[in-house]
């Protein structure tokens, strides 16, 4: 009984050790085992999420949903390609026209949407425009087309990070292209938040949310 009683105590010790241990510690020491390629892809993955965010959410959902069935999975014919690219074409094009809208809220509190234009703001929901001093703080500026330019570049960016997409149209890439196909998300992914960082825009357009005041 003695030799029974002296493995239970030192299950019973070991147990009580492995409590004490951090749950995270085997993920811990998994990061501190990943190159510095595999963290340059995990952190770019994670900013390309943050900057995601700063696209129309409509835009990205709809091309999250789509690509997947039009790229067959990553297995594509001539079709899904062509489907493919003008998913990927009609999307960077939605970030484009979109960064040119802003939205507002009028005297009953209701959210009102309009593109912006030289002369101020062309109120599109069919409601009564604005007055003209109010529709110039809207008008067109410089600022829009970087943004919508940037808004394109962090899309294609995405694009690339998606595996659907880009198996369909490298299925069997070489070095050269594995590379490629790696460092343009990075580089397009620090460009665009540099640009967004340095030149932020005050719109609120179709597909962001608006503040409550």
């Amino acid at each position: 009984m003695r030799p029974a009683t002296m493995v239970a105590t030192h299950l019973d010790a070991e147990l009580q050790h492995n409590e004490r241990r951090p749950l995270l510690t085997n993920r811990a020491d998994g990061n501190n085992n990943m190159s510095p390629m595999q963290k340059a892809i995990g952190q770019t993955y994670q900013s390309t999420a943050h900057l995601a965010k700063l696209l129309p959410s409509g835009t990205v959902l709809s091309f999250q949903i789509l690509a997947p069935t039009l790229a067959k999975q990553g297995h594509c014919s001539d079709m899904n390609r062509m489907m493919t690219g003008g998913l990927v074409v009609l999307c960077a094009l939605s970030c484009c026209v979109l960064s040119f809208t802003d939205s507002f809220r009028d005297e009953e509190g209701k959210v009102r949407f309009g593109f912006a234009t030289p002369r101020g703001l062309w109120v599109i929901d069919g409601g009564a425009p604005l007055d003209p001093l109010g529709a110039a703080g809207f008008r067109m500026r410089f600022l829009d087309f970087v943004h919508a330019i940037v808004s394109a570049m962090i899309f294609v960016a995405i694009a690339l990070f998606d595996q659907h997409v880009v198996s369909c149209f490298y299925p069997t890439p070489s070095e050269d292209t594995k590379q490629l196909l790696t460092a343009l998300p990075v580089g397009i992914g620090i460009i665009g938040s540099m640009l967004f960082v340095s030149f932020p825009t005050t719109r609120h357009s179709i597909g962001s949310t608006l503040s409550s005041q």
